[in-house]
């Protein structure tokens, strides 16, 4: 029988990330700790070595839990390997850098490492007129990209897109993307360090200098297609007492939005281990172990052998499903009386989306 503490959510410490472009919003607004006349660009939420707080594990890292609990926490994913997925906060008080990242086959045969990155966006806020570079305004290829970058007319064929806040965007790996000015989201992306950095806008880093650029690298890995991707239509439904609105579906991770009502309501986790954020006010997150307070914009991980989780609302929470088994999200759905043709196409945003090796 599964030990009472392998079910129990663990609360995460977040990690903060300086960043030349970041600002103040994560500690006034989102109450992370540091100092708010710091340029603060990122708070790690859920990371392979972020520390526990409270319970029984108490100031071990994320990865000192899984090599305890194994499966237990991981479910399918390998406890030996680093937790699969990163959530961020993020502050883009000015635009980030002009980047890519590369697929797990790119980066297994270049940069020896396990994993590429896919990412998603949750936008939480944006100013008036802010907007993200997502891909091309035109079908390119490497050599006019290369050009372009030499001469310093790139900009003429990145596309800007508006956004508010409630919307998602995904971005699979090869995808041409920035965040601009005045926009905070929530980021999930596989567990990878690997960015090619391909324009910077002309700003100089801590030391001074210029960050270094990877185009060479980048074009590799990027997608030259004009893809025109968009904010993503989401899906909405209500299943156990949980009104539900999935975001992303991807193969790696599910986002979703939960708004639970004054009465509660539970969520299965499929198996699979959960990273739970609280939203605007404290949410109650508990299992068969017990439950933990949430404070606004606190994390938790959930392990996969926890089966249930219950909430006590309300409140509003952004939960990430690890490596999720998307045909029981599928099933959930279904039960819950979305049409046929409607969950089609909202699995089909993610599906039969390829990029360059």
């Amino acid at each position: 029988m599964i030990g009472i503490t392998r079910t129990a959510p663990l609360v995460l410490a977040p990690k903060m990330a300086a960043a030349i472009w970041g600002g103040d919003a994560l500690v006034k607004r989102y109450g992370k700790p540091g100092d708010p006349t710091a340029l603060l660009g990122e708070s790690w939420e859920c990371w392979d070595e972020n520390t526990v707080a409270g319970g029984a594990f108490d100031g071990e890292t994320l990865a000192a839990v899984c090599a305890q609990l194994g499966r237990d926490l991981t479910g399918p994913a390998d406890p030996a390997q680093r937790f699969p997925v990163l959530t961020k906060i993020i502050d883009a008080h000015q635009a980030l850098s002009v980047q890519v990242h590369p697929d797990d086959a790119y980066a297994q045969r270049v940069e020896h490492q396990p994993v590429g990155k896919t990412e998603c966006w949750y936008i939480l806020a944006a100013e008036p007129g802010a907007e993200l570079v997502l891909g091309w305004t035109r079908d390119t290829d490497r050599a006019e990209y290369e050009r372009r970058v030499a001469d310093g007319t790139l900009g003429d064929i990145l596309r800007r897109v508006p956004v508010k806040p409630g919307e998602a965007y995904y971005l699979p790996a090869g995808t041409l993307h920035a965040i601009g000015a005045g926009i905070q989201l929530f980021e999930t992306q596989q567990a990878s360090d690997l960015t090619y950095r391909i324009f910077d806008w002309n700003r100089v880093g801590a030391d001074g200098k210029p960050r270094e650029l990877h185009v060479a690298k980048a074009a590799d890995v990027l997608d030259f297609r004009a893809t025109f991707p968009g904010a993503m239509t989401q899906l909405d439904f209500t299943a156990g007492g949980i009104q539900r609105t999935v975001a992303i579906a991807d193969r790696r991770f599910a986002v979703e939005r939960l708004r639970v009502a004054n009465a509660g309501g539970t969520i299965t986790t499929d198996g699979r281990p959960l990273a739970i954020m609280a939203m605007e006010t404290s949410l109650a997150v508990g299992s068969a172990a017990g439950d933990v307070s949430l404070r606004p914009w606190e994390s938790a991980v959930v392990p996969a052998a926890a089966t249930r989780v219950a909430f006590g609302g309300p409140g509003e929470a952004l939960l990430v499903r690890v490596d999720p088994d998307l045909a029981a999200l599928r099933a959930a759905a279904t039960a819950a009386g979305v049409a046929s043709d409607v969950l089609e196409r909202f699995c089909g945003q993610f599906s039969g989306v390829s990029r360059p090796a």
